[in-house]
This record gives C-alpha cells, sequence and structure tokens, in this order.
C-alpha cells in the first residue's frame, strides 16, 4: 500500500503526513483535529502548505521531512549526519513501502485516514548511498505524537554522526519555552523569542542531566498554562540528547531532537542498524492541555503503576551512613505508627561504605555492619505492615572498592587515563559484558535472598571520558542501553519489583527511564519553597504519582531553611507522597500531625494521582493556584501557595478552572496541618453557616490558615456555592496570609 497522504487524528489532534511524489513524509499540518478530512481536502491542505519561491532561493521549494534532506534545498540541521569517508553523506531517500500499524484504517483515494491509536512505518531507500531508512510514526489514543528512525547500511561501513526528527511548526509560534537547573534546583523554565537561527540544548552528561531541557516548547507569544497553541518535543533518550528550535531566514520553522552520538560512537557494517530514540511531539491550547495529553498518554502504557502508590520513607536524611539496627527499627516503628506503607533503606549498607569514598561496586551486605544480613530489620519492617525498599547505584564504582582493584579495565575511561573522579567515583562499563554481569548477579542474589519490593536506582555523577577500555572508543550509547536492559531483566526476574529513577536527585528524568521504572526522585532539595517549583514545572512532561514528593525536616539540609510543616506537607501532597526526616526526633505534636497529612493524602490519592493537572496563570508572582480535577468533574482539590510577600495586600480574586460550568460546587478551605495564624480571611470562607462570623465576633483571621483546624473559639470554615462558569469566570477573592503557607480548597459537586 502506498497511500500519498495520510491523516492521524486523537484526541483533538490531527497530524497530516505528504508522501506525495515517493519522498519522505512531510508534515502539512500538525495540531487541533481537522475533523473528517476527505482525500480532495487533505490534498488541497497540502498544496496549501508549500512555500512560494522567494528570490535567490532553489527553483523549487525546499521539502522539510520528518527527517529534513539537505538535497532537498533545506539549509537548516539536516535529519541524517554520516558518510562512509566522505561518500554518500547526502542521501536521496525514496518511498518503498507503507505499512500500517494495528487498528482499523480507512483508504480513500490517495488519503489514508487513521484512528485513535494508530501509527504507520514507511520503509525509504537509497540504492546508490546504499542505506535504507524507516520511519515509524504514531498518534496515540491521547494525542501524543512520536517518531523514530532507524537506518540500515547496505554497503561498507557507514560512519553515523547523527540521526534525527524534525517536527514542523507554523509561523505563529514564536516564543520557545524550555527548561534549565542544576543539582537541587531543577526544572528551572526559561523563555525566549524564536528568531533566526537555531537555539540548541545538548546534553552531553552521559545522563539527561539537571539543566535537561526536559520539553522544548514553541508556542504563540505570551502563552500560558490556560490558552495559546504550544507544539513540545521530547527526546526519550537518558544519554546524550539533543532538543533544537530552528527558525530560517525563509521562514521555515522546526523543533526536532534526538541521540547526541559521540564521535565514531556509531559505526554500521554491511547489514547493521541504528535505531533513534522516540522523539515525541506534543500540540496543546495551553500549557495544561499539553501536559493533559502527555499524562492521559503515559497513564494508558500497560506497565504504569496501577496500585495505590505507597507513602514511602526514605532514611537517608534521617541516619546518612550511620546505620544502626536499632536505630533504624524504631525509626520503623515511628514510620507504621504515623500511616507509611514503604520502608527504604538508602546508602551505607554494603561492604566498606562508612562514608562515599568507597564500596561503590561491592554490592555484599555489609557484615560488620549487618553481622546477621537485613533480615532482621526487613523482618521487622514487613511485620509493621510496610513494604522494604533498598538502594544501588550499579552504574558505579569507587577506586576504593574490592571490585575496581580487580577489574580496573571496567571502568570507563579513554586515552590510557582514568577521567577526573566525581564524588569520589567513576563509572561502571555496563556495555562490557563482563561488567554488566556482575552487576546482574549481585543486585539479583540480593533481591532473591530478602523480601524487597523497591529499589531507590541512583546515578550520582555525569559521564566524562566516557570510552571502553583498552581502545577507548565512546561507550555512552552503550552504556545506556545497558542501564535500561538491566532495569527490564531485574524487572523481568523479580515480577513487581518497583524502581525508583535517581540522579543526583532529579537528573534522569525523561520519557526513556520511565519506560523502566515506576517513579523519578524530583530533586534532592526538600525545602518545600524550591519544591513547588521543580514539582509546578516537572508536572509538564510527567503526572503527579510518578513524582517523589517527601516532607523533610523542619531545617532544609540543601538551603538551611526552616518551613512550618504544614507548608512541607501541603508542598508534597500532590505528587508520589513520602517522608524523608528522622522521625524518632520528631516530637508526638509533629507526628500526630503528619499522620493527619499522610491519613489524608491515602484517602484522596485516587483523585491526586488520576485527575487532570489544573495551574492557574499568575495573579501574583508569590502567589500558585494549582490543583487536580477529577475525569468526571465532581471532585476538586486545589491548593494556594504563597511564597512571598506581595507589593499588594489583600491580592484579589482569583479563579479556578477545569470544572463543569453548569455544576454547582461548594468550595470549602480545609482543616489540616499546623496552627500558624493568618492575616484575615474573606467572608466566603463562612458563607455556607447560618450564622457566618463577622470580623465583629473576632474571628475573620483564622488560626490555621493552612487549612489548619479552626481554633478553639473559631468555627471551621464551611465555605461557599458556585457555579463552575462563576469560579472560572468571576473566582473568589484571596485569603491574607503570610509567606510560605499552603492552603487546601475542597471542591465537591452539590
Amino acid at each position: 500500500m502506498r497511500p500519498e497522504l495520510i491523516h492521524l487524528t486523537a484526541a483533538g489532534v490531527s497530524v497530516l503526513l505528504d508522501l506525495r511524489g515517493g519522498q519522505l513524509p512531510t508534515i502539512p499540518h500538525w495540531g487541533a483535529a481537522l475533523g473528517p478530512v476527505d482525500a480532495a481536502e487533505a490534498a488541497a491542505i497540502a498544496v496549501s502548505d508549500v512555500r512560494p519561491v522567494a528570490p535567490n532561493a532553489p527553483d523549487e521549494p525546499a521539502r522539510v521531512a520528518i527527517l529534513p534532506e539537505q538535497r532537498t534545498g533545506w539549509l537548516g540541521r539536516p535529519g541524517l549526519s554520516g558518510s562512509r569517508d566522505g561518500a554518500d553523506w547526502s542521501p536521496y531517500f525514496r518511498v518503498a513501502e507503507v505499512t500500517v500499524g494495528d487498528g482499523e484504517s480507512k483508504l480513500d483515494g490517495d488519503l489514508l485516514t487513521l484512528p485513535a491509536g494508530g501509527g504507520v512505518s514507511i520503509v525509504a531507500r537509497d540504492a546508490t548511498a546504499a542505506l535504507q531508512l524507516t520511519l515509524d510514526v504514531e498518534l496515540s489514543a491521547a494525542g501524543v505524537l512520536r517518531s523514530a528512525a532507524t537506518l540500515r547500511n547496505d554497503g561498507d561501513t557507514y560512519r553515523l554522526d547523527d540521526l534525527g526528527i524534525a517536527y514542523p511548526v507554523p509561523a505563529r509560534a514564536r516564543e520557545v519555552l524550555d527548561f534549565a537547573g542544576r543539582w537541587a534546583k531543577e526544572r528551572t523554565p526559561q523563555r525566549r523569542p524564536l528568531t533566526v537561527g537555531a537555539h540548541v540544548r545538548e546534553g552531553r552528561r552521559g545522563r539527561t542531566g539537571a539543566d535537561a531541557a526536559t520539553l522544548l516548547i514553541a508556542g504563540e507569544p505570551g502563552f500560558g498554562f490556560a490558552q495559546g497553541e504550544v507544539w513540545g518535543v521530547h527526546t526519550a533518550f537518558s544519554g546524550n540528547h539533543r532538543h533544537y528550535a530552528e527558525r530560517l531566514s525563509g521562514g521555515e520553522q522546526v523543533i526536532g531532537g534526538g541521540e547526541l552520538l559521540l564521535p565514531g560512537e556509531i559505526r554500521l557494517g554491511r547489514g547493521e542498524s541504528y535505531r533513534t530514540p522516540w522523539v515525541y511531539g506534543v500540540y496543546g491550547d495551553g500549557l495544561d492541555d499539553q501536559a493533559h495529553r502527555l499524562h492521559r498518554h503515559l497513564r494508558a502504557r500497560a506497565q504504569h503503576p496501577r496500585r495505590p502508590r505507597p507513602v514511602t520513607l526514605n532514611v537517608w536524611e534521617a541516619v546518612y551512613f550511620d546505620h544502626d539496627l536499632s536505630k533504624l527499627t524504631a525509626l520503623a516503628d515511628r514510620a507504621a505508627s504515623v500511616g507509611i506503607e514503604r520502608f527504604v533503606l538508602d546508602d551505607g549498607w554494603f561492604r566498606h561504605r562508612r562514608n562515599d569514598r568507597a564500596g561503590l561496586g561491592d554490592w555484599y551486605v555489609d557484615e560488620d555492619v549487618w553481622p546477621d544480613g537485613l533480615t532482621p530489620l526487613i523482618d521487622h519492617v514487613r511485620g509493621l505492615g510496610m513494604e522494604f525498599g533498598l538502594w544501588f547505584e550499579p552504574e558505579m564504582v569507587n577506586p576504593d572498592s574490592d571490585l575496581a582493584r580487580a577489574h580496573p579495565e571496567w571502568i570507563m575511561q579513554t586515552g590510557g587515563r582514568l577521567p577526573v573522579e566525581s564524588r569520589h567515583q567513576q563509572v561502571l562499563n555496563l556495555g562490557m559484558p563482563e561488567a554488566y554481569a556482575y552487576v546482574r548477579d549481585r543486585m539479583a542474589d540480593i533481591l532473591a535472598t530478602n523480601d524487597i519490593a523497591y529499589i531507590k536506582w541512583d546515578h550520582n555523577r555525569d559521564l566524562v571520558d566516557a570510552g571502553t577500555a583498552p581502545g577507548g572508543a565512546p561507550g555512552v550509547h552503550e552504556q545506556t542501553l545497558a542501564a535500561y536492559r538491566l532495569m527490564a531483566e531485574l524487572k523481568e526476574r523479580f515480577p513487581g519489583l518497583e524502581i525508583e529513577s535517581c540522579s543526583s536527585g532529579g537528573s534522569r528524568v525523561d520519557l526513556g527511564v520511565i519506560e523502566h521504572t515506576d517513579r523519578v526522585w524530583v530533586s534532592d532539595c526538600i525545602d518545600p519553597l524550591e519544591r513547588q517549583g521543580m514539582m509546578r514545572w516537572t508536572q509538564q512532561l510527567l503526572p503527579p504519582e510518578l513524582l517523589g514528593a517527601h516532607v523533610a525536616s523542619e531545617y532544609s539540609h540543601t538551603t538551611h531553611r526552616h518551613h512550618d510543616l504544614g507548608f512541607r506537607a501541603g508542598s508534597a501532597l500532590f505528587g508520589h507522597f513520602g517522608v524523608e526526616w528522622d522521625l524518632t526526633s520528631a516530637s508526638d505534636a509533629d507526628l500526630a500531625q503528619l499522620g493527619e497529612w499522610i491519613a489524608f493524602h491515602r484517602e484522596h490519592r485516587d483523585l491526586l494521582h488520576h485527575g487532570d493537572l489544573v495551574r492557574m496563570d499568575d495573579l501574583d508572582p508569590t502567589f500558585w493556584v494549582s490543583g487536580v480535577v477529577s475525569p468526571d468533574q465532581r471532585r476538586a482539590l486545589f491548593s494556594l501557595a504563597f511564597l512571598g510577600r506581595s507589593d499588594a495586600a489583600p491580592l484579589g480574586r482569583f479563579t479556578l478552572r477545569g470544572l463543569d460550568d453548569e455544576t454547582r460546587y461548594r468550595v470549602v478551605p480545609l482543616t489540616l496541618g499546623d496552627p500558624a495564624g493568618s492575616q484575615g480571611v474573606p467572608p466566603w470562607f463562612f458563607a455556607g453557616r447560618d450564622d457566618t462570623p463577622t470580623a465583629a465576633d473576632g474571628v475573620t483571621p483564622l488560626s490555621r490558615p493552612l487549612g489548619g483546624r479552626a481554633g478553639r473559639d473559631t468555627p471551621a470554615p464551611t465555605g461557599i456555592e458556585l457555579s463552575g462558569r462563576a469560579l472560572r469566570r468571576t473566582g473568589l477573592q484571596a485569603p491574607l496570609s503570610f509567606p510560605d503557607r499552603v492552603w487546601l480548597l475542597s471542591v465537591e459537586a452539590v
């Protein structure tokens, strides 16, 4: 079957592919759904996308395919870069066959229409260059586009330098949003105009990186959470990678990405192939609409976590390397008493690991610290009704370790030298079968002889000079695939095992690793003020149930700030909730309040982890309103986060989106958390009472503004009834609040 035009449509999105003339597919339209389209209409759309010939330009308009080709006159970044010692570097691919994936399709003349979840595989060849290209293009039922390219060499050895995917964006998309960051401050948004030239974000760390672009978005200037068309691209790969947005002087615009290959990393012998990672394209009318598509796409996967996400205690900030059975069992007792469901033993349990300078790679339970093995602790934890989890860093090795002394050649290296150390460690080359087998077997032995339900999988350094001894050829590509393979193999061998992706915190957050893991650690920084922003923007890619969000101690280890429990817990609530705190030192009052937050999360996590994300555009930069709305729009939970002191007080009305216009809702400030004092609340807090309090009653200021319980003489808030339309269009007056406070609002249909 060789259709000229292919229409993929799902969930309010259309992608029209143009293969006329047997050429690689272009995309005349990617965006809002076109509705029913016949062959004549599709052909007209394709023709309407052809640009006029500009003065001093090639006599035919450049054809910008999903894999852009130089031979068409395209002068931007080519989709393929490679050669045979300088030959066959600009191939001319012609489509040979088109295969339709699963699902019903409809052929109308030259138009093939694919329903929700459809996909095609397009095979093209260049006999002269002895190359075959396969393009796989899919549009998921959630409206998420993804493509991958496979290059097969049918001639002499071909050195591949780059193979990437590009998606066109319309001329009105003239602003770019992507993310930067650093350790303990990941996913910091940054915006710029899309001007002539290329905005290129390269990740050369051998892992995704705290500074990764994450999702590179081009959109209408001024786009926000609620409106403005946006088109985003994401490379689903945890090794070296690239994202870019490019505008040419002729007005053509694309966003694209792919794996970033090191020199000589991919050499294809006769009959050998290389396949790119999936490159995702996500359209939305506003950033929330775009995020919804990604969240629904991920939630529809077969491997997406289905059971309720266990409330997790990780012991790192409670004990660090000081492992003591009595201390840890006491910590487990406290954890179980407040409703925690999973207990995770972090770094320090294996041989020689009394600090971060030694032991990585020696994956044997330390006999000196644990003379009876981990069994006494695991039995105690399991006896309390909690799951047990364990920390590993499988891809790393300390030079001061039995493993490094026995096999120095397993350390990634090039140029006859070891790379510069980072965190006193080097990278273990899992691309070497012997090293891979050693790590796999040691991890499997620990998992087989202990009742372990969960791995915290860490990765704490960048890959520098990451070559394979003795020749030193670059090995990031193979290392990344080996890590994926190891995760998959362990999960297959131990059904039900869950894995968290941690990498110096949030340095491995991408759609490649999430195919093999069950959540990510957003950041090593658990300061709630910092976490507000990191959670807000990590949710652009991943849904809340995949984001580890913990309540730490009052004193932040990374920022040295102090925060009330209500702000810490309220900021962690909208994620995969957990605790990172020495509960043996917590007061009884703190434990009681933490127990309330955990119980609340467990009661509402079905909504929190299955609802639609809503982020309101800023009324004030110090005041963020966000929440989740149930799929049936009958329930919602919103957070009012006061993150600083505004230059205006009170702030005025805030609105709530995502609700049904015709339904009436009761909006009630919740009573939860520490007493903290407010400066004043608006009358709507008590509008549901027949005896609505007034300032004259001395109760207008609540004593617990974090949704806290009303004071002894203060009645609990009863809220107000309004339609979804009124909440969206007119809204509610914001309370007066001190900074670093979270107020929770329950919204229920009446």
